[in-house]
């Protein structure tokens, strides 16, 4: 587990103009040293269910994503995920290894069985996706993966100094 230290959870308010909650361990990390994915609690500290396991943090990411968001790339995903049996059985690993993950942080039986950003049938959230991807690694999520392909070497620019 790679917890997060003092300088990660300032890092992490920075990059989200607001503090941290629930952070379990930061999952990914920006070729610069910086935290990118944190991987969060299913039960944030006031008592909210949330099933974003993968919270994609980096700013220049989310920029990036956003892009793609807008340029309805969801839908496409979306339509293919009805096409391509295959791309739909590796998308429903994804959502099972999603499920599997926070489980390992704690039962939320109010959240039981959703993963986040429309798995397994449909996009919903490609921040999700890439953050899955982005922390689990290649081959795991094949949308998350496409996504980040698609959104390139986002960190090849110099981090801001405040992020």
């Amino acid at each position: 587990m790679n917890e997060p230290t003092s300088a990660d959870l300032d890092s992490i308010e920075a990059q989200l103009g607001r503090p941290p909650r629930g952070v379990a361990e930061v999952a990914w990390r920006c070729p610069c040293g910086k935290p990118g994915v944190v991987k969060t609690m299913p039960r944030l500290p006031g008592g909210t269910p949330f099933p974003t396991t993968y919270y994609l943090t980096c700013p220049r990411a989310t920029a990036a994503v956003s892009t793609l968001e807008a340029s309805g790339l969801m839908a496409e995903m979306t339509q293919r995920l009805g096409e391509d049996e295959e791309l739909a059985q590796a998308y429903r690993a994804a959502h099972e290894s999603y499920l599997t993950d926070r489980a390992e942080l704690g039962a939320v039986p109010e959240i039981d069985g959703i993963s986040a950003g429309g798995m397994p049938t449909r996009v919903k959230c490609l921040h999700v996706l890439v953050g899955h991807a982005l922390a689990k690694g290649p081959g795991v999520n094949p949308l998350g993966d496409e996504a980040v392909e698609a959104i390139g070497e986002f960190w090849q620019r110099p981090c801001l100094e405040d992020e």
